[in-house]
C-alpha cells in the first residue's frame, strides 16, 4: 500500500491543525537536524501511531519513508501522509528546522569517513612505505562487505562507545 505524499506546505497546515509529525530516522540524525515539535520514532522501533485527526511521516530525503509505506500505513490508526522530499524539501520551503551543530554526526556518515580514511591511508601507506599496508584497505572493505551482507557493522559499534557519540543530544 502507498502513502499519498504532500508538499510541504501541505504539510504544515495539516500539523498547524492538529495532525501528529513523526520523523522515522534514527535518533542521532533527529538530534542533529529536526522540525520542531516533531516526535522521533525511529522506523525499526515504530510501534502504533494515532491519537490525531492525521499522521505525516518524514525522513530525511522522502526515500525511506517511501520505501517504508506499507509499514507506515499499517502503523496509522489515522489518515497518514509522507512528506515529499522529506526534512529536506521542508528545509528548502523555509519553514522552521531546529539543527544542533554540536550533536555528533550520524553514526553511518562517521563510519563513512573512518573507512574512507583508513582505505586512503592503506593505500598510500602501501605505495609509500611498504606494500603490506594495503592490507589496512583490504580489511577495511572486507569489512564493509561483510557489514552490508550481515546487516552488523563492528565499526559502527566501535564509534558508537566514543566519547563523543556517548551523550546524543536533543
Amino acid at each position: 500500500m502507498t502513502l499519498p505524499t504532500i508538499t510541504p506546505d501541505e504539510a504544515h497546515r495539516l500539523i498547524t491543525d492538529g495532525a501528529r509529525l513523526v520523523d522515522i530516522r534514527s535518533a542521532d540524525e533527529h538530534a542533529r537536524a529536526r522540525i520542531p515539535g516533531a516526535e522521533n520514532r525511529p522506523i525499526n522501533a515504530l510501534g502504533r501511531v494515532g491519537d490525531a485527526p492525521a499522521v505525516v511521516y518524514h525522513c530525511r530525503s522522502g526515500m525511506r519513508t517511501g520505501a517504508n509505506a506499507a509499514l507506515l500505513a499499517a502503523a496509522s490508526d489515522c489518515p497518514a501522509y509522507l512528506l515529499e522530499g522529506g526534512l529536506d524539501a521542508w528545509r528548502a520551503a523555509g519553514l522552521p528546522v531546529a539543527d544542533n551543530s554540536k550533536a555528533p554526526l550520524e553514526i553511518m556518515r562517521q563510519v563513512q569517513i573512518t573507512a574512507g580514511a583508513l582505505v586512503v591511508i592503506g593505500v598510500v601507506l602501501g605505495l609509500v612505505v611498504q606494500p603490506a599496508f594495503l592490507g589496512l584497505s583490504a580489511f577495511v572493505g572486507a569489512g564493509l562487505l561483510f557489514a552490508g551482507s550481515t546487516g552488523w557493522c563492528g565499526m559502527a559499534k566501535l564509534l558508537a562507545m566514543m566519547p563523543w557519540n556517548r551523550r546524543v543530544a536533543t
